[in-house]
């Protein structure tokens, strides 16, 4: 039987030893949700990059440039972290570089891993059944925010974990903690995720409409894998 193990936040990926294994990149609110929505509605392929300078050097390659730091879009971009900025027909097979203040960052802080795919509520199911069909060690890597454990990406840990765990077995107190955690909270994710400091600082942008979304689950049944530097389908 193989394992799955959490890493509860980017800082603490260093720790991790990824070779042979699967990597499930989480970031609910909201750069994986975004990503899977995006690739969903026919865009082509996401280059997901650590600094705002280095979108708009590919940005200026070509690409359809998308950029945002804490919840709001940067100057001089017109696409940021929204799932909704993505639903537009005009997006459709076209290349979007991407830089967020959580997400791209955690995907860098991944070193060796067999393959790296990319998980939110929306595509909760379709991530479980890839894995059951990989059937290798996996790691759950959650963004947080700032380096620092979040609620949200850890719930989705755990939700993840509760649809494993007849085919994987738990490594580490952290899967322990992570699926503890979505036990308490089955069924009233919103209501769980009140107080959590993320969900606070989008409601206080006005992005109760995404928070809505982040927090559906099942709408895709698509898994983003990440190959020769860029997330495709």
């Amino acid at each position: 039987m193989p394992s799955i193990a959490v890493c509860l936040s980017p800082e603490l990926a260093r720790l991790q030893d990824f070779r042979d294994k699967v990597a499930v990149v989480v970031d609910v609110l909201r750069a994986t949700t975004t990503m899977v929505t995006a690739l969903d509605h026919g865009v082509k392929s996401i280059l997901p990059v650590k600094s705002v300078e280095e979108c708009r050097y590919f940005q200026q390659k070509g690409y359809i440039g998308a950029a945002e730091r804490g919840g709001k879009i940067v100057e001089g971009f017109k696409l940021g972290n929204s799932p909704f900025d993505y639903m537009t027909p005009d997006l459709a097979g076209q290349k979007i570089v991407f830089t967020t203040t959580n997400g791209t960052k955690t995907i860098h802080a991944i070193h060796g891993a067999d393959k790296i795919i990319f998980g939110a509520f929306v595509n909760l199911k379709a991530v479980a059944e890839t894995l059951t069909r990989l059937d290798k060690n996996a790691v759950i890597v959650c963004a947080g925010w700032e380096d620092e454990v979040n609620l949200e990406d850890t719930l989705f840990a755990g939700a993840l974990l509760e649809r494993l765990a007849r085919e994987f077995s738990f490594s580490g107190d952290p899967a322990i903690l992570a699926h503890k955690l979505y036990l308490q909270s089955e069924g009233k994710f919103s209501m769980f995720l009140e107080d959590s400091s993320h969900m606070r600082r989008l409601r206080n942008l006005d992005l109760q409409k995404d928070i809505d979304f982040c927090l559906t689950l099942d709408r895709y049944n698509c898994v983003p894998e990440m190959a020769n530097g860029e997330i495709s389908l």
